[in-house]
C-alpha cells in the first residue's frame, strides 16, 4: 500500500497524494474535455459490463458484503449494467445526439430560451450525484433547433463523469457548433452529493456556473434579459 506522501504516477505525471486529496476535495477540474484514453472505446459494452461487473463484486465482498443473499446477489450486473448504458452512457461519442438544423422561416430573431432542463451526472471525484436545473439561451442567425435537441445535449454532456464547470461549458461550446452562432447562454444550478452527503454535510447550498457567449457575453442588457427570464434578476 502507498503511504503519504507518495508520489503516483497518472499519465506519466508524478502526482503526490496529497494533491490528489485536495484537487478531490475542492472539486477541481483539469482540463476542458472529459479525460478519455485513446482505447476508451476499443472494448465494445458488453465486454465493459462484465469486467464492472466482476471488479464491483469485489468491492463488495472487500466491504463485507454477502454476495448470496437474494438482494445482492444481483447488484454487480446491475450497477454495470447502469454505468455503461444509463448514467456514464455520454462517455461514448456514438451515443452523441444528432443535432438537425430547420430554417428559421418565420423570422424569429429574439432570444430563445429553454429553462428548468432537469440533469443528472455525477462528480468525478467521489462518483456520486450532481443533480439540478439547466437553463439554455440562443438567437437564431438564421436556423432554428428542435426543442428537445437541446434538453438531449445537457443529458448527453451530463451523462459523464463531470466537473461542473467543464459540464457548463461543453454545454455551451457544443450548442455554438450545433447552432452555427456564437450567441448562446448556460446557466446550471446544481446539487452535488459529494458536498451534501459527506465532507461538509451542506444540505442546502447549491452551486451556479454560466457560460455567455457571442451577445450574451458583450450585451449587458441581453444578459439581464436571459437571467429575468429564469428568475435570478428581478
Amino acid at each position: 500500500m502507498k503511504q503519504k506522501g507518495t508520489l503516483l504516477n497518472t499519465m506519466g505525471i508524478n502526482i503526490s497524494r496529497e494533491t490528489l486529496e485536495e484537487i478531490g476535495e475542492d472539486h477541481v477540474g483539469t482540463s476542458l474535455e472529459t479525460p478519455l484514453r485513446e482505447d476508451a472505446f476499443e472494448m465494445d459494452d458488453n465486454l465493459k459490463i462484465e469486467l464492472i461487473e466482476k471488479h464491483f463484486r469485489e468491492i463488495m465482498h472487500v466491504l463485507g458484503l454477502d454476495l448470496t443473499d437474494d438482494s445482492l446477489k444481483g447488484t454487480p450486473h446491475r450497477v454495470a449494467k447502469m454505468y455503461v448504458k444509463e448514467v456514464f452512457s455520454g462517455l461514448n461519442p456514438k451515443n452523441k445526439p444528432a443535432a438537425k438544423l430547420f430554417e428559421n422561416k418565420y423570422k424569429y430573431n429574439e432570444m430563445l430560451v429553454e429553462k428548468d432542463i432537469t440533469f443528472h451526472s455525477h462528480c468525478e471525484h467521489h462518483f456520486v450525484p450532481i443533480y439540478g436545473r439547466a437553463h439554455v439561451a440562443y438567437i437564431s442567425n438564421g436556423n432554428v433547433i428542435g426543442l428537445s435537441k437541446i434538453n438531449r445535449i445537457v443529458q448527453y454532456y451530463s451523462k459523464r463523469p463531470q466537473v461542473q464547470e467543464r459540464l457548463t461549458m461543453q454545454i455551451g461550446n457544443e450548442l455554438k457548433e450545433a447552432l452555427g452562432t456564437e450567441d448562446v447562454a448556460v446557466i446550471m444550478d446544481a446539487y452535488h452529493m459529494c458536498v451534501s452527503s459527506r465532507g461538509v454535510n451542506d444540505t442546502n447550498s447549491s452551486t451556479v456556473t454560466s457560460f455567455y457567449s457571442g451577445k450574451f457575453e458583450r450585451d449587458e442588457q441581453a444578459r439581464n434579459e436571459f437571467l429575468r427570464y429564469i428568475n435570478l434578476e428581478k
